[in-house]
């Protein structure tokens, strides 16, 4: 069978589409942090400011030195915050070394009225609630999310494997999953008999880090398979699935890249008119 291709960049721009008369409305504003000059950071960023301009939503890229200090950093928040022209911000990960490990307060720090990537405990503990209070959820499990819902994946009653147990990842879109009434079951490095649980996977996420760890023998006929990494080898990018392996197994795969990708941006812009929506409210 062919498999239906989770094309992000399609559903990333209908996101889009839909978001850009609200930008239009509200003129929200983005700001991004980053820290010294790591070359993928700089992509993804390019990635956001580019997706911003798609929409005409105003950003900012705030670019501090490397030998930033945890000081001037949350300086730099404690303005942001308080600067009423900007809806929301972020620092993006990774930082330079002396500032490795300070990343629990540097997001604390965040105010969660403006905390667009939604990693914030604030944020985070109003999705255990319900969808409904999924106000600012971070942003690739969001994306995930709406991948699904954009190619009519139906997700209530399936039962959702999530291999991968990251705050950022694994744990928000296991919970976003039974918001949806999905049967839920989280896989990480230390689960046992992996592929047993995989293969009864209806939905399958893959966000563990390794390249190419989920191969077709793990993977029951029919399933949907998401992919969440990306990898850099010498033959090129790759994701956490063998993809070419399941193409003739699973109904429905996203690629890498071009799946979850582009939803993890398109789902920031989201966040942050959302954010603009709550901001205007309370005013």
């Amino acid at each position: 069978m062919t498999p239906l291709l989770l094309d992000g960049k399609v559903a990333a721009a209908a996101l889009l589409d839909f978001l850009k008369p609200l930008v239009e409305t509200l003129d929200p504003k983005l700001v991004v942090i980053q820290v010294g000059d790591d070359p993928a950071s700089s992509s993804y960023i390019k990635q956001k400011v580019k997706s911003c301009e798609k929409v005409s939503m105003r950003s900012e890229h705030i670019h501090m030195p490397s030998d930033t200090t945890i000081e001037t950093l949350m300086q730099k928040i404690d303005e942001l915050n308080n600067d009423e022209d900007v809806t929301g911000f972020f620092v993006q990960l990774p930082l330079p070394g002396q500032l490795s490990g300070h990343e629990p307060e540097i997001i604390k720090a965040i105010s969660p009225m403006k905390d667009v990537d939604g990693f914030g405990a604030y944020n985070l503990g109003k999705m255990f609630l319900s969808k409904e209070f999924e106000h600012l959820p971070p942003a690739t499990p969001s994306g995930i999310i709406r991948l699904l819902e954009h190619f009519d994946i139906e997700i209530e009653g399936k039962h959702a494997v999530v291999v991968g147990r990251s705050n950022t990842v694994g744990k928000p879109v296991a919970v976003m999953l039974l918001n949806r009434n999905a049967t839920v079951t989280i896989c990480h490095s230390r689960t046992k008999n992996l592929s047993e649980i995989t293969k009864q996977a209806d939905i399958l996420i893959a966000a563990v880090g390794k390249p190419k760890m989920i191969t077709a023998d793990m993977v029951k006929e029919g399933a949907v398979v998401v992919d969440v990494g990306i990898h850099r080898t010498d033959d090129g990018l790759c994701g956490d699935v063998d993809y070419e392996g399941l193409q003739s197994k699973v109904s429905a795969i996203s690629p890498v890249p071009g799946g979850v990708g582009p939803m993890t941006v398109s789902s920031l812009l989201r966040n942050c008119v959302t954010a603009k929506e709550r901001q205007m409210e309370l005013r």
